[in-house]
């Protein structure tokens, strides 16, 4: 179990190398939710996404030199490609060819050595073990790692100094790397705040598995919000979120689409659909929360302006 010193830890080890993200909020938001609302705008993060914060913390914890391997449809990828760079580490990213461009193209420009795969013929998981076998490199997950996991709590750690009394703090979950550690962090800093997961609605595997207390699994899932689209919770996340975890909710992709629009439009603030996750269920009313203290995580920007329809 990853604990509040491992999160504490990561935060020292990513003073002057991750930003401090501002919170946001809105009147308009407050009054369309009846709740006051504060957004942790992870889109500002280095790489446009919260994953800097546990790549870094997880590579800097590796020999100089090392070779790492990771596999992810963005995010992680560019974050892993950074914090590599940063570190002297060369990395080595598993990404499915349908990968948002503008998340391929940023990776090769961190430094990172792509390798394509198609979703539809092989999973990440089975190719990147092979890789990382024949090429002796170090394989860091993009969630079930305890380094990963301590380094995305300091969101969470942030955000309750930053606005702190929050009653309520929406998380999105892939892989649950970023809700598990948000909520090991709150549970320490804010006991009395509950924690609740957003997944979308055809990527349901972790909401299946919260509530049945088995763990779930889905393959390939249609979603829109690409960040999502994990097959599983891992081996550490699961039983993280089922003890810390309040609640899991879905969504569906069109509500995704809504919260996105409305934040773009009313906040000025870019966000991809995986980092409207967790607002959408709010935006649409999934989850109520009158007269509440609400934290929401945007967990990132990259959004990819090919796939507009412009």
């Amino acid at each position: 179990m990853v604990g509040i010193d491992d999160i504490l830890s990561a935060g020292e080890r990513l003073k002057g190398l991750a930003h401090v993200t501002p919170v946001h909020t809105s009147r308009t938001v407050d009054a369309h939710c009846g709740a006051s609302v504060f957004f942790k705008c992870e889109n500002l993060q280095r790489v446009g996404a919260f994953k800097f914060r546990g790549a870094y913390n997880a590579l800097s914890r590796l020999p100089k030199g090392a070779g790492v391997l990771t596999y992810s449809s963005g995010n992680h990828a560019q974050a892993i490609a950074l914090a590599g760079s940063l570190l002297g580490i060369s990395t080595v990213i598993v990404m499915p060819e349908d990968a948002p461009a503008v998340k391929v193209t940023a990776t090769r420009g961190y430094g990172g050595e792509i390798v394509l795969y198609e979703k539809h013929r092989q999973t990440r998981e089975e190719l990147g073990a092979k890789l990382a076998a024949e090429r002796g490199l170090t394989l860091i997950p993009p969630y079930d790692h305890a380094d990963i996991i301590a380094g995305q709590g300091t969101v969470a750690l942030e955000l309750h100094a930053q606005a702190p009394g929050l009653d309520i703090l929406l998380a999105p979950c892939g892989g649950g790397g970023l809700l598990s550690g948000c909520a090991v962090a709150t549970r320490a800093v804010n006991p009395g705040c509950k924690v609740i997961g957003v997944e979308p609605a055809t990527a349901d595997d972790a909401t299946r598995s919260f509530k049945t207390g088995v763990l779930q699994t889905v393959k390939n899932p249609e979603t829109i919000a690409d960040g999502a689209r994990t097959p599983s919770l891992g081996k550490l996340t699961f039983p993280i979120i089922r003890e810390l975890v309040s609640d899991m909710v879905t969504v569906d992709d069109a509500a995704i689409v809504a919260a996105m629009r409305f934040i773009w439009e009313r906040m000025k603030l870019t966000v991809e659909p995986t980092g409207a996750l967790a607002y959408a269920a709010l935006h649409s009313g999934t989850v109520k929360f009158p007269g509440k203290r609400v934290g929401v995580v945007i967990s990132g920007g990259n959004l990819d302006l090919d796939a507009l329809p412009w």
